[in-house]
Order: structure tokens, then C-alpha cells, then sequence
């Protein structure tokens, strides 16, 4: 069986240069190249016979960083999966990786098994979440699938949860709302407890995944 090709985007040499060793060792993967920002993938996919079927993505880069590099991909090239791979785990940038498309989000200190663990997952199951990500995944999730099909939401809430799934923060989003920062805790508590979730990460997954927000 042909190994899967893994792209990695990142500035930092040395990063990559370890990174592709290591995938170079798994088994069932071969780096195809390494790129240092979007531009610099963008041109070597223009020379490749056979793009990658995964990019491990850093966020922060020079000249075209992750964000404007993920929007690229999903215009250019659907097909090819996304993996973020960053030193951040701020909440607000991994809700925007998430919905923008990327498969997974990790941390740049994790064990190599979680890489490993996180390609395979993302080949054979189309996405790969850590506890970093979430740290409910998604508990509730198969377990409401199958018995009572998606929650029911009130308008508000609705509303309310596509605003979450955007970068705007929670005192933002009662401004928009117009309703008052105490209100907009108890539309997070109530939609918290009714999905099962302990983050704002996780009720966004939610979003995505029932396509009550589209991406």
C-alpha cells in the first residue's frame, strides 16, 4: 500500500527538519516537502505529481500565515486535509482554525504517538481532536446521536452559538445581542450543560459538526 504524503508548513527550520524525520519513521508516511509559509507551499504544490494527502499547518508565519493558507486550500485545493500544528492554545485561534476547516489542532509539544495517532485519525476518519482542543469529545455527542438526534435549540440560542463560533468575545456578543454580560452566561451555562460540553471549544465543535454553523 502507497504510504500517505504529509506536507509541513513552518518557518522554523529546525522544527520542520525534526518533523520530517519523525513522520519519515512512522509507519504508512512520508514527508513530501517541507515549505516555510503559504506562498512557499503554494509553489510547491505547483511542482509536485501527487499532493500530500495532509498539511501539518503552523499558524504564525511570515509573508502568508496559517489562517490566509488554510482559505486557500479550501478554494484550491478541497481535497487535501489540514492539521494546525502551533505553540498556541489560545481558544479564540483554534475556533478560527476549526472553522475554517482544519481536521485537528495541536500543540507543538505533544507526544510523538499523538502525532502519529492524529495522521492515522485523520486519514481513516476525516478529523482528530486532543483533550487540548476539547476537553469533552465529544462525550455526549455519539451518545445523542443515537438516542434522541440533535438537541433542540431555541432562536437565541441559535443565534447565540453562531456568534460563539466567531472570534468575537463574550462581552462582544451580548453587545450584538443586546443583552446584558449576565444574560450571555446563562446562554453559555444552559447550552454547556444541554450538549454535554465543559468549553467554548466544545459547544463550536457542536456547531460544526451538526452544521448549525457552516464553515
Amino acid at each position: 500500500m502507497t504510504n500517505r504524503l504529509v506536507g509541513v508548513v513552518d518557518d522554523h527550520v529546525l522544527f520542520a527538519q525534526s518533523l520530517q524525520g519523525l513522520i519519515n519513521s512512522f509507519d504508512g508516511f512520508d514527508v513530501a516537502f517541507m515549505a516555510r509559509n503559504g506562498n512557499d507551499l503554494i509553489n510547491k504544490l505547483s511542482t509536485v505529481t501527487r499532493d500530500p494527502d495532509i498539511i501539518l499547518l503552523d499558524i504564525n508565519m511570515p509573508v502568508m500565515n496559517g489562517f490566509e493558507t488554510i482559505n486557500w486550500l479550501n478554494e484550491h485545493k478541497p481535497d487535501i486535509k489540514t492539521i494546525a500544528l502551533s505553540m498556541d492554545d489560545d481558544e479564540e485561534t483554534i475556533i478560527q482554525m476549526l472553522k475554517a476547516g482544519s481536521k485537528g489542532y495541536l500543540l507543538k509539544d505533544i507526544h510523538p504517538d499523538t502525532l502519529h495517532n492524529a495522521l492515522k485519525e485523520v486519514v481513516n476518519k476525516g478529523h482528530f481532536y486532543t483533550d487540548n482542543v476539547t476537553s469533552a469529545l465529544l462525550s455526549g455527542f455519539s451518545k445523542r446521536d443515537d438516542e434522541d438526534g440533535i438537541a433542540s435549540f431555541s432562536e437565541r440560542e441559535l443565534e447565540f452559538m453562531e456568534l460563539a463560533c466567531s472570534d468575537k468575545t463574550y462581552k462582544e456578543i451580548a453587545s450584538e445581542m443586546c443583552l446584558s454580560p449576565k444574560t450571555i452566561d446563562n446562554y453559555r451555562d444552559t447550552l454547556f450543560k444541554k450538549l454535554e460540553v465543559r468549553s467554548r471549544i466544545g459547544l463550536v465543535l457542536y456547531a460544526l459538526k451538526h452544521k448549525i454553523v457552516e464553515t
